[in-house]
């Protein structure tokens, strides 16, 4: 099994930045890739940044080039960190762990609303 745990969620205004972290406990070794997404108020979920094992990431267009992922092996910890937010970036944002297209595993949820 595996815990993860977001944080860094928050109110900000538009053009402002905040990092998100999900920190993962259990059985880390089972981990493959892990992902950021959001869900904002009557859309869909959304996938917005993975990184894997080997480092690769992507990135939905809406964040290319204002969004960066990244992780710290020795914190068992995802990073999102999120630049020049828009009105739009507003969900809850959720990381998930386990293999692309096969996530087992699921935080919380932070929210995180922009205002313009």
């Amino acid at each position: 099994q595996v815990h993860l745990e977001e944080s860094g969620g928050g109110l900000v205004q538009a053009g402002g930045s905040l990092r998100l972290s999900c920190e993962a406990s259990g059985s880390i070794f089972s981990i493959n890739a892990v992902g950021w997404y959001r869900q904002a108020p009557g859309k869909q979920h959304e996938l917005v940044a993975v990184i894997t094992s080997g480092n690769s990431t992507k990135y939905t267009d809406s964040v290319k080039g204002r969004f960066t992922i990244s992780r710290d092996n020795a914190k068992n910890t995802v990073y999102l960190q999120m630049n020049s937010l828009k009105s739009e970036d507003t969900a809850v944002y959720y990381c998930a762990a386990g293999s692309l297209g096969s996530w087992d595993y699921w935080g919380q949820g932070t929210q995180v609303t922009v205002s313009s």
